[in-house]
């Protein structure tokens, strides 16, 4: 089994997944706009791979760019089939390479997605999980019912509200968690009971509700991953947030698994991650804050400054405009002017402070 991490990966190995496809590849599209993908999808169906598109019958404000996805698809020896209406939403990524080989991915098959925001995706070999994937695969090509078969293997609305629950419900040390909308009521409930019973429980993403739980907003990149980390040994990765549309209404698929060595990297990944978040940031702050006493100091510092640099600034303001009046008034358009003139002001004030640093310092010695 191996890890995909997003943006670091990018779509090389789908790309190359695709080229070595020889029998069959199926892939299911929730988004779509990556042209190096489709291009080597139309490739693989060129040289007689039979390829099988899946593709969402909705997504909000893109059913255009589908069904155009669609026709190109069918131009091109593609078999497209089309999600069923039963669910609001057919929101689940895969990828079936020759039967054998999984790729579950909590990202779409977007720039945005793979390019700029953190998303895991799972390979494996496992042929009891890639065979339930093609049962999941073929079950929504022909608008047939989906039985669960593996409890590891969770897909909403199916099993995963009783699989989730039970997966936090073991927790007995930590849960951190990646998830950009957690707002049901259960299993807000169950984070919550295990928060109070000692475990630590840190999210990156948003709650409805914060409480005693440690939730942070992800600020350097833009967050689309599910995941959720147990104990340090075992984690959950998929495309539903613990929210009840994705939990109950919608088609959502992820995989629970045990690889020392992933779970290694997810961990490493999300402590990373941590330290770029807004509590990190606030952490920070209230470190680096300056005592009460102080604050005191600067605030009277500052009024006293204000007032005695009144007449400076009446000075730079007649020097400026002396020099706009001998040289042009064209001169104050150049950039390079403003520049050198800012520059000038800022030196000065610096060693106005220096100095004012340095006889402080000679007076206290």
């Amino acid at each position: 089994m191996k890890l995909i991490v997003q943006p670091h990966d990018g779509a090389s190995p789908l790309l190359t997944a695709i080229k070595k496809a020889r029998k069959t590849v199926e892939i299911a599209i929730f988004r779509f706009d990556r042209t190096d993908i489709e291009v080597e999808l139309k490739a693989a169906a060129k040289r007689g791979v039979k390829v099988t598109a899946l593709i969402a019958y909705v997504n909000r404000g893109g059913e255009k760019h589908l069904r155009a996805l669609e026709m190109r698809f069918l131009e091109a020896g593609i078999t497209v089939a089309r999600t069923a209406d039963d669910l609001i939403r057919y929101h689940d990524k895969l990828l079936i390479i020759d039967r054998k080989m999984l790729y579950l991915l909590s990202f779409n098959f977007t720039h945005l997605d793979i390019d700029h925001s953190r998303g895991f995706g799972l390979i494996t070999r496992n042929n009891k999980t890639v065979q339930e994937a093609v049962k999941l695969f073929e079950a929504d090509s022909t608008r047939r019912s989906y039985t669960a078969g593996l409890d590891t293997f969770v897909v909403s609305p199916v099993n995963s509200r009783k699989v989730l629950a039970q997966f936090l419900r073991r927790a007995k040390k930590q849960l951190l968690i990646y998830d950009p909308e957690i707002s049901d009521k259960e299993m807000m409930k169950i984070l919550q009971e295990r928060a109070k019973a000692g475990v630590e429980v840190r999210i990156i993403g948003h709650s409805a509700k914060r409480l005693n739980l440690q939730v942070a907003k992800l600020t350097k990149i833009r967050l689309h991953t599910r995941t959720i980390l147990c104990d340090g040994t075992k984690a959950f990765i998929g495309s539903q947030s613990l929210r009840p549309a994705e939990l109950d209404s919608r088609r959502e698929l992820g995989l629970i698994i045990r690889d020392a060595k992933i779970l290694k990297q997810l961990l490493e990944c999300f402590e990373s991650d941590w330290e770029s978040t807004d509590a990190e940031a606030d952490k920070s702050a209230k470190k680096d804050e300056m005592p009460e006493a102080q604050k005191k100091d600067v605030h009277r510092a500052t009024r006293v400054l204000t007032k005695e640099l009144h007449p400076l600034t009446a000075t730079v303001r007649k020097a400026v405009k002396k020099a706009v009046a001998e040289a042009g008034e064209d001169i104050m358009g150049d950039k390079r002017v403003k520049s050198t003139v800012k520059k000038m002001v800022k030196k000065a004030i610096k060693q106005a402070v220096k100095e004012a640093s340095d006889d402080a310092g000679a007076k206290e010695e």
